[in-house]
């Protein structure tokens, strides 16, 4: 087993990962581990757990909070992690296979004085430990203001030194993946802004670099009333000079295999492909879409917070990472589903894990245009050769929003050996007859999923003061990932609105407030509008009908009853809307929408602009097609 304490805090055992809930046996835990094997004083985890309003019994309490410990150990089945009273206090020890702080500072002594490529795989490595906001769900002021800008300022050091790196070998392109994000969440750090400075600079982008500088000028002018330090000011009147500032990138990268990690979401694709050698970026901020200016295809799209799909992950890696399958074939995973429902985020978050087995790289491939229309083939594979040349070794596509299965065949075939994840709304069953592989079918979060990803999202002490509120929400939202972020994203610029207030405003009309006013794209409504634009006229009527009725679950019998035809054809229109990602199968022939699907078919039979014309009766099985 071990403790993660690189983001929120939580027990593992390399497979699942129980995130503690907040609380006063969570904050002790974190205050013995951020210094681990060292005798913390009693005082101090008396401060950790109560802040300055502290119990009378000060000694007793603290004593019963270490057995409370002590008891969350024994029901995780790690009771030989000993808690150790000590004169003074207690102290907990831990190594690096115990403990992924010390796993990650491991790793940043291994990789001093290593060549270049070794030394960023392991610095990538140690980074992609980093799981989102640290100790988001310990409830302690002291631990968030003593300890976590202590740790966060750790691994700023590593991801200097990373970009330092790509930089020195010309690697500018990737370099400007970390620097968009880490220059907006710090402005004030002026190293980070002359890095993405002299990487906009040697990448002919000297207008952008200027508009950098300025920026970070008036930031510090108007925050701190000072002017940037010298070497900020003389990087600037270098690149006005027009003076050569090291290597200029070549569009080159690096051979050694990336430590990938950070998970991502359907929302937030790349319109290419574009390999992933060893660019693993850090992900940027959820809702903050693609950086500035940078090119279609600069890096995988990642969001933070990759929450639930254990058996899934596990699943998808063993495949992956065992060789070639039946046949001598490469293994092929579809990963299918309704609108939004995550499966891109969990192709790219396997296809981070498993990176090091597919020397050759990996590559992102969009099968979709941004108005639904499906990519060809032909285009595609185009985009392919161009990304990955091949002869570098296994390769790992990563195939999204198929549409039919022609679009996949030519690229497996012209890539004989490669591995590949592909998601469809569909479940591509003639794709699987023909050249085999895996299927998993997603559905929504499991509710305590859900529950974690609002913890990492808000941070515990805001879900900690309003746990049955988190709950709430969570089931407002249906615990569909994409609704979940798109509720998260509103609480976090609104920093006052109390959890419960708006779990009530969401429940009132779920399907038509789960949007984002500066985002029209990141919208439940539109997401759904947009899959119900790929159906066939007839089956989308029939989806928004059956949705809208009472019934659940829905039969082959119930469902010729509301749409008024045979019951064959009602079969039909089910397994139509099953492949489609618009129900979902309980027991067999007892079908059922999402929640959020359903509230969505019965808003818009309700507005005036929706759907209420008669179908066909009976509509031919051409309609369906």
């Amino acid at each position: 087993m071990r403790f993660q304490l690189l983001g929120p805090l939580s027990i593992t055992d390399g497979r699942d990962v129980a995130v503690l809930p907040p609380s006063k046996p969570t904050a002790l835990l974190a205050a013995l581990l951020v210094r681990p094997g060292a005798i913390v004083s009693t005082d101090r985890l008396r401060g950790a757990v109560w802040g300055e309003e502290q119990p009378t019994t000060a000694k007793a309490a603290l004593q019963s909070c270490v057995l409370r410990l002590r008891r969350l150990f024994a029901k995780y089945g790690i009771e030989d992690q000993a808690v150790v009273a000590v004169a003074g206090g207690y102290r907990i020890d831990a190594d690096a296979d115990t403990l992924d702080l010390l796993h990650f500072r491991r790793l940043v002594e291994r990789a001093a004085g290593a060549g270049a490529d070794s030394e960023l795989y392991a610095l990538r490595s140690a980074l992609a430990l980093w799981q989102g906001p640290l100790l988001a769900n310990v409830p302690s002021e002291l631990l968030h203001r003593d300890e976590v800008p202590r740790l966060a300022e750790e691994r700023l050091r590593v991801l200097e030194r990373v970009v330092d790196i790509e930089l020195e070998h010309g690697r500018c392109r990737e370099a400007l993946v970390d620097l968009w994000e880490v220059t907006r969440v710090y402005p004030e750090h002026e190293r980070f802004a002359e890095q993405l400075m002299t990487a906009l600079y040697r990448l002919g982008r000297q207008t952008e670099a200027l508009a950098e500088y300025r920026r970070v000028k008036e930031h510090l002018r108007d925050r701190l009333g000072v002017d940037p330090r010298a070497e900020l000011q003389g990087l600037e009147l270098a690149i006005l000079r027009g003076e050569r500032l090291g290597p200029v990138d070549t569009g080159r990268r690096p051979a050694a295999p990336a430590a990938l990690a950070g998970p991502a979401e359907d929302a937030h694709r790349a319109p290419h492909a574009e390999p992933f050698t060893t660019t693993a970026a850090r992900p940027r901020p959820e809702g903050s879409g693609p950086a500035p200016h940078a090119p279609a295809a600069a890096a995988l799209p990642t969001v933070p917070g990759f929450t639930g799909r254990a058996g899934e992950v596990d699943a998808l890696v063993r495949l992956l990472t065992g060789g070639p399958g039946d046949g001598g074939h490469a293994p092929v995973a579809v990963l299918s589903g309704a609108p939004g429902i995550g499966k891109t985020a969990l192709a790219l978050h396997v296809a981070r894990l498993v990176a090091g087995h597919h020397p050759g790289g990996s590559a992102l491939v969009q099968l979709t245009h941004a108005d639904g229309t499906p990519r060809t083939a032909e285009d595609a594979a185009a985009e392919l050769r161009r990304v990955l040349p091949g002869g570098a070794g296994p390769v790992l596509l990563v195939l999204d929003d198929v549409v039919h299965p022609d679009q996949v065949r030519p690229l497996l075939t012209g890539h004989a050996g490669a591995a590949a994840l592909v998601t469809s709304r569909t479940g591509l069953a003639a794709l699987v007859a023909t050249h085999g592989g895996t299927v998993h079918r997603l559905g929504a979060l499991a509710p305590e999923e859900a529950e974690a990803f609002l913890v990492s999202a808000l941070g515990g002490e805001r879900t900690g003061a309003e746990p049955a509120a988190a709950r709430h929400l969570a089931d407002a939202c249906g615990h569909h990932p994409l609704a979940l972020r798109i509720a998260a994203a509103r609480l976090l610029t609104r920093p006052r609105l109390r959890l419960t207030d708006y779990a009530d405003w969401l429940r009132q009309d779920p399907a038509g407030r789960l949007s984002l006013a500066d985002d029209p794209r990141t919208s439940v409504p539109q997401r759904l509008d947009e899959a119900l634009g790929r159906l066939s006229p007839a089956l989308a009527e029939a989806h928004l009908r059956l949705a809208a009725s009472p019934y659940e679950p829905l039969t082959a019998a119930r469902a010729a009853g509301v749409l008024g035809v045979p019951a064959e054809t009602a079969e039909l229109i089910l397994e139509g809307l099953l492949d489609a990602g618009f129900l979902e199968e309980g027991l067999p022939g007892d079908f059922r929408p999402h929640a959020l699907l359903r509230a969505h078919a019965r808003r818009a039979a309700g507005s005036p602009g929706g759907r209420s014309q008669a179908l066909p009766r009976p509509p031919l099985p051409a309609a369906l097609r």
